[in-house]
C-alpha cells in the first residue's frame, strides 16, 4: 500500500473497497457542469464505451463490450443503476449494486505470505471478515451498506429484511451475469510463463537479458 486508503478496508489485490475504489475527475468546459459531485458507480471499462459514444462509433459487434455509456451521468448528473462484479482471477469474490456490496469470499492473502510479512490489510485486519483462509460465503455472503459503512466493518444481520431484500436483488444480478457470461481470451495471460520474463531496453549492452521460454498459455 502507498499512502492512506482513508476509511476504506485493506489495499490492492483485495476486493474490499481499499483495494478497488478510486476517485475520478472529469473536465469538459461547457459540456460537463463544473463543481458537481457524482456518486455514479463506474469502472474503467465504461471509459471505452463512453469514448466510442463521443466519437459516434458503434461498439464492435464481434466482441462483447461490458462497459456502459456514462454521458448521462457526466452531463446530467444522473445515476445509472448497474451491478459491478469483483473478480480475483476467475473467482467472483463480491458484487455491488447501488450502495449494497455482498462478499462471497473475503480472502486477502495466504498465511504463507502473511507470515513472510506480506499483508494486504496492514493494521486493518478484522476478525471474522478479512481472512487468510479461502472460505466460501456464497450461501450467506457478508453484506455491507457502503453509505452507512464505507469501511466494511459492520455486516448487515442476515436475519433482517434489509439483508434479504438487498441480497435477493444481488443474487438475481449474479444469476443473469453467470448465465450470459461469455469468457474472453486474455490479452496478457499471466499463466503463460513466456510473458513473465522481462528484457528492458539496454539489457543487451549489460548482457543481462532474460530469455523467455516458448509460449504455452
Amino acid at each position: 500500500m502507498a499512502g492512506s486508503n482513508g476509511p476504506f478496508l485493506c489495499g490492492k489485490q483485495t476486493t474490499f473497497e481499499g483495494g478497488m475504489r478510486e476517485p475520478a475527475i472529469a473536465w469538459w468546459p461547457g459540456v460537463i457542469p463544473a463543481g458537481k459531485v457524482s456518486h455514479q458507480l463506474s469502472t474503467v471499462m465504461d471509459l471505452f464505451t463512453t469514448a466510442l459514444n463521443l466519437a459516434a462509433i458503434n461498439p464492435p459487434k464481434e466482441k462483447i463490450i461490458d462497459g456502459i455509456n456514462l454521458m448521462d451521468s457526466l452531463t446530467k448528473n444522473k445515476i445509472i443503476e448497474r451491478p459491478v462484479f469483483y473478480y480475483r482471477g476467475n473467482e467472483l469474490m463480491a458484487v455491488r449494486y447501488g450502495l449494497y456490496k455482498a462478499h462471497f469470499w473475503c480472502w486477502t492473502n495466504s498465511y504463507e505470505e502473511f507470515h513472510q510479512g506480506i499483508d494486504f490489510c496492514p493494521g486493518m485486519n478484522l476478525k471474522g471478515i478479512t481472512s487468510h483462509e479461502q472460505l466460501n460465503h456464497t450461501a450467506q455472503p457478508f453484506l455491507f451498506h457502503l453509505g452507512r459503512d464505507p469501511g466494511e466493518k459492520y455486516p448487515i444481520n442476515p436475519n433482517s429484511n434489509e439483508y434479504k431484500t438487498a441480497l435477493g436483488t444481488i443474487f438475481k444480478e449474479v444469476y443473469t451475469h453467470k448465465r450470459t457470461l461469455i469468457p474472453g481470451k486474455p490479452q496478457l495471460n499471466i499463466c503463460d510463463q513466456a510473458v513473465m520474463h522481462w528484457s528492458p531496453p539496454g539489457c543487451k549492452k549489460l548482457n543481462d537479458c532474460l530469455n523467455p521460454p516458448p509460449s504455452k498459455p
